[in-house]
C-alpha cells in the first residue's frame, strides 16, 4: 500500500517537474513555434488554394487570344498634307501586328534582357524579385512596391488595370499574370507584349515604334535599334530618341550590356547605337492650328468608327510655313497674329492661330471675336453697289450727324467732293456713314451675312465702321466671294478619309454655288478694293502683281486687320492683344498688310499673273441716258422735262444746257471739237496717273490735302490724332 502511494507521489512530481520545464523561456519558444509552423502551414495551404482558384477564376474569365490582340485603347489619326506629306500623328499608333514568328529574335532577346531575364521560367511572378521587393517593404525602405513586374505583370497591368503602384494593385496584377501564363503560353504573351506595350510618343507596340523613330518596319530592326525600343519601356518620355537622344543611346547601351552578360548576342560584338539614324520629326507646331479647326469636322463627315484613319487635307505645307514665319516675324512684340489663306473654292491653304501654339493653343483664326475696322466696310459699299452706286459716282465727304452719332475721319477733316472709288481706298468714315444711312443699316447686315459672317450683327449706325465682332476666318470667306466674282465660297479643310489599308470612307465633293450679288457689283468691289491698294491705305500690300484689299484699324490701336486676294488666293491676318489693350502704332495698313504681302509672294509664286475683272457690265435699269443712246438710234428715244412734258430729240431747248451733250455728240463725232464747260456744268473726270505710270484715284495734291500729308520733306514722323479714329 504504502508501495503504490509512493509511486503515486513520484508521479505527479515528474508531472510537476515538466510543467515547470515547459514554463521556462526555452520551453515556451518550442511550442510557440511549433504552433506557428502548424497555423503557418494551414494559412500558406488556404491562401495558395484562395490564389489558385482566383487565378483559376481570372483565367476563365479573361478574354481570348483573339480578343486581346484586336484590343486597342483608342483611334489613330494620321493627317496629312493635300501633297500626301504626313503632318501629324495624332492618337495612340499600334502599326501592324507582328505574330512571334514575325518578330526579330534580336528584339525579343533585348527586351527579355532588359524587363525580365527570367521569363522562360517563372509562372507569371518572379520569386526572387518579388521576394526581395517584400522585404523591402516590411523593413520600409521604400513607401512603394515597385521594380518588380514581370513581362507577364506589365502585359496584364497594361490591358487590364492603371498605373497605380500601390501593394493592392501589385496583388492583383499577380494574380492576372499568373492567370496569363495559365491561359497562354509563352511565346503568345510574348507576342501580345511586344504589340501592345507603349513606347512613347503615340507609340503603342514594337512596329508602331519602328515606324515613328527609324521610318521603317520592326521587322527590319537591326540589334542596336531593338535595344534602343527595349530601353523605352522603363521611361517612355525620359529615353524617347526625339526628345533625348543622348539619354536614349545611353540607356540602350544598358540593354545591350546585359544582352552580352546574358549570352544573348556574342560579348564580341560591337554595337554603336549613337550611329542609328533617326526619324526627322517634323514640326508640330502651327499645324497644330489647322488640325485643330479641321480634324472636329469628322465627326459630320463620318460614320462613327474606331479603326485607325489617315486624313488628307488642303493644307499646302510651304504655305503653312510661309504663314507662320510672316506671322512671327510682322507681330509686333507683346501681341498676337492669326492668318488665314484660302483658294478661290474654300480650300484652307494655311492657318496659323498665334505666334506660338506651345505657349497658347487657343486658335485666334478660327475662334477669337474681334473688330474687323474699316475692313467691315467692304459689306457696306457692297449694299451701295447693289442699290446703284458705280466706282466713279460723286459723293461728298462732309460732317455727318446719324442721331446724334457725328463720326470723324482719321485726319479729322473733310474733304468735300469725291469719287466713291477715292472714298473707299482712303477709308473715309464720313462717306461710309452716309452710304449706310442711306441704303439702311439693316441691308448693310444683311449683305455681312450673305458674305458668311456667322457671328451676331447689330444694326447701330456705327457698324458700318467695323463695330461688330467677327471671326478673322468670316472675314476672309466674305473676301473669297469676291475674289470668286460674287459666287459662294464655303471654307473647308478635308479632302478624303481612308482607312490604314486604303479603303474611301470620305470624299470632299464640291457644293452647289450660287451667285451671292450680280456680276457688276463684284467688278466694282474688285475695282474699289485694288484701289485700296494700290493709291490708298493698303500699298503696304503691294507684291508686284494685282492685289485686291483692305485694311482694318480699331479705335486706341487695338485690332488690325488686312484681308485681301491675288492670283486666286485670298489671305486675311488679324494681330492685337489677348487682353484687348492698345499696340502702339497698329494699323491695318501697317503689319498686318505687310505680313499679307510677305506671305503672298510666296503663295502666288508659281500662278499665273491674273488681272482683275473690273468692266461694270451695269444692268438697264442703272444706265445713264448717255449710255443708253450706243444702245439704238437717238432718234428712237423720247425724253421727258421736269414737269413730265414729253421732248422730242432735237426739240429741247437748249439754252437748259444739258452738261452731257458735248460728250454725247463727241460720241457720234469724235472729230467734234470739245465745247468748254460752263460754270455750274460737271467737268469730265480724269484718272490721273503716278509716277510709274499705273492709276491713281485722284491727283497727289488732292491726296494730300485729302490725308493730311505734306509734300515737304519730314524730319520726323507727326504726331498722331488725339482722338484715335477707325480706319
Amino acid at each position: 500500500m504504502d508501495k503504490r502511494g509512493s509511486r503515486r507521489k513520484s508521479s505527479a512530481r515528474k508531472q510537476r517537474a515538466a510543467r515547470a520545464a515547459a514554463d521556462k523561456p526555452q520551453g515556451r519558444l518550442q511550442r510557440w513555434t511549433r504552433r506557428l509552423l502548424v497555423w503557418g502551414g494551414a494559412i500558406a495551404l488556404l491562401g495558395a488554394l484562395f490564389i489558385a482558384l482566383a487565378v483559376a477564376f481570372a483565367a476563365r474569365s479573361m478574354p481570348s487570344y483573339y480578343q486581346l490582340k484586336a484590343t486597342q485603347t483608342a483611334q489613330t489619326i494620321v493627317v496629312r498634307a493635300r501633297d500626301g506629306t504626313e503632318i501629324v500623328e495624332l492618337g495612340p499608333s499600334f502599326g501592324k501586328w507582328l505574330t512571334s514568328d514575325e518578330i526579330p529574335q534580336v528584339m525579343k532577346d533585348a527586351m527579355i534582357s532588359v524587363e525580365d531575364r527570367r521569363f522562360h521560367s517563372h509562372f507569371g511572378i518572379d520569386p526572387v524579385r518579388t521576394g526581395g521587393a517584400i522585404i523591402e517593404g516590411i523593413t520600409g525602405s521604400r513607401a512603394r512596391v515597385g521594380g518588380t513586374s514581370t513581362i507577364s505583370q506589365q502585359l496584364a497591368r497594361n490591358v487590364f488595370l492603371n498605373n497605380n503602384r500601390s501593394i493592392d494593385r501589385k496583388a492583383r496584377e499577380a494574380i492576372l499574370a499568373m492567370a496569363l501564363e495559365w491561359k497562354f503560353s509563352k511565346e503568345q504573351i510574348l507576342e501580345l507584349y511586344l504589340n501592345k506595350v507603349y513606347f512613347g510618343g503615340g507609340a503603342y507596340g514594337i512596329d508602331s515604334a519602328s515606324r515613328k523613330f527609324f521610318s521603317h518596319p520592326a521587322t527590319e530592326l537591326s540589334v542596336a535599334e531593338a535595344a534602343i525600343i527595349a530601353g523605352l519601356v522603363k521611361a517612355p518620355s525620359r529615353y524617347s530618341p526625339t526628345a533625348d537622344v543622348d539619354a536614349a543611346v545611353g540607356r540602350a547601351s544598358v540593354v545591350l550590356r546585359l544582352m552580352k552578360e546574358q549570352g544573348r548576342i556574342s560579348p564580341d560584338v560591337t554595337v554603336d547605337p549613337s550611329a542609328v539614324r533617326l526619324k526627322e520629326e517634323a514640326s508640330q507646331n502651327s499645324v497644330r492650328y489647322f488640325t485643330d479647326w479641321a480634324l472636329p469636322q469628322l465627326d459630320l463627315l463620318l460614320p462613327e468608327t474606331f479603326e485607325p484613319i489617315e486624313v488628307w487635307t488642303t493644307l499646302d505645307v510651304g504655305m503653312q510655313r510661309a504663314a507662320t514665319a510672316s506671322i512671327k516675324s510682322n507681330t509686333p512684340d507683346g501681341a498676337q497674329g492669326a492668318m488665314v489663306s484660302m483658294d478661290r473654292d474654300g480650300a484652307v491653304l494655311a492657318l496659323v492661330g498665334g505666334t506660338d501654339y506651345v505657349q497658347t493653343n487657343y486658335n485666334r483664326a478660327t475662334d477669337a471675336m474681334r473688330q474687323p475696322g474699316s475692313s467691315w466696310k467692304l459689306f457696306v459699299y457692297l449694299a451701295a453697289l447693289e442699290s446703284g452706286y458705280t466706282p466713279d459716282d460723286r459723293v461728298v465727304d462732309t460732317p455727318v450727324d446719324i442721331d446724334g452719332w457725328r463720326p470723324r475721319n482719321s485726319s479729322g477733316r473733310n474733304v468735300g467732293e469725291i469719287d466713291l472709288r477715292t472714298a473707299f481706298a482712303y477709308s473715309i468714315n464720313t462717306v461710309a456713314a452716309q452710304l449706310g444711312n442711306e441704303v439702311g443699316f439693316g441691308t448693310v447686315a444683311s449683305m455681312a451675312r450673305r458674305f458668311g459672317i456667322t457671328t451676331e450683327i447689330n444694326t447701330y449706325p456705327a457698324m458700318v465702321l467695323g463695330s461688330n465682332e467677327v471671326r478673322l476666318i468670316d472675314m476672309t470667306r466674305a473676301f473669297a466671294v469676291v475674289s470668286a466674282k460674287g459666287s459662294s465660297v464655303e471654307p473647308y479643310g478635308i479632302l478624303k478619309v481612308e482607312t490604314a489599308e486604303g479603303e474611301l470612307l470620305y470624299q470632299h465633293e464640291a457644293p452647289r454655288r450660287s451667285q451671292l450679288v450680280p456680276d457688276y457689283v463684284a467688278a466694282g468691289i474688285t475695282d474699289l478694293l485694288q484701289t485700296a491698294v494700290a493709291t490708298g491705305t493698303g500699298r503696304a500690300a503691294q507684291i508686284g502683281r494685282p492685289v485686291a484689299g483692305k485694311t482694318g484699324t480699331t479705335s486706341s490701336n487695338k485690332d488690325g486687320y488686312f484681308v485681301g486676294f491675288s492670283s486666286g488666293i485670298t489671305t486675311g491676318v488679324w494681330m492685337g492683344r489677348d487682353d484687348n489693350a492698345r499696340v502702339g502704332g497698329l494699323q491695318g495698313g501697317t503689319a498686318p498688310a505687310r505680313a499679307f504681302a510677305a506671305y503672298m509672294r510666296y503663295a502666288v509664286k508659281d500662278r499665273p499673273v491674273e488681272e482683275f475683272d473690273t468692266d461694270l457690265q451695269l444692268p438697264e435699269w442703272q444706265l445713264e441716258p448717255d449710255d443708253e443712246y450706243m444702245l439704238g438710234d437717238p432718234e428712237d428715244y423720247y425724253f421727258i422735262d421736269e414737269q413730265g412734258n414729253l421732248i422730242e430729240p432735237g426739240t429741247s431747248d437748249s439754252s437748259r444746257g444739258d452738261p452731257f451733250a458735248d460728250d454725247f455728240d463727241r460720241t457720234l463725232d469724235p472729230d467734234r471739237p470739245r465745247v468748254p464747260a460752263q460754270p455750274g456744268q460737271r467737268a469730265p473726270q480724269q484718272t490721273p496717273r503716278g509716277a510709274d505710270g499705273a492709276p491713281q484715284a485722284i491727283g497727289d495734291d488732292f491726296l494730300d490735302e485729302a490725308t493730311g500729308a505734306r509734300r515737304e520733306p519730314r524730319a520726323a514722323p507727326t504726331a498722331r490724332p488725339t482722338q484715335p479714329q477707325v480706319q
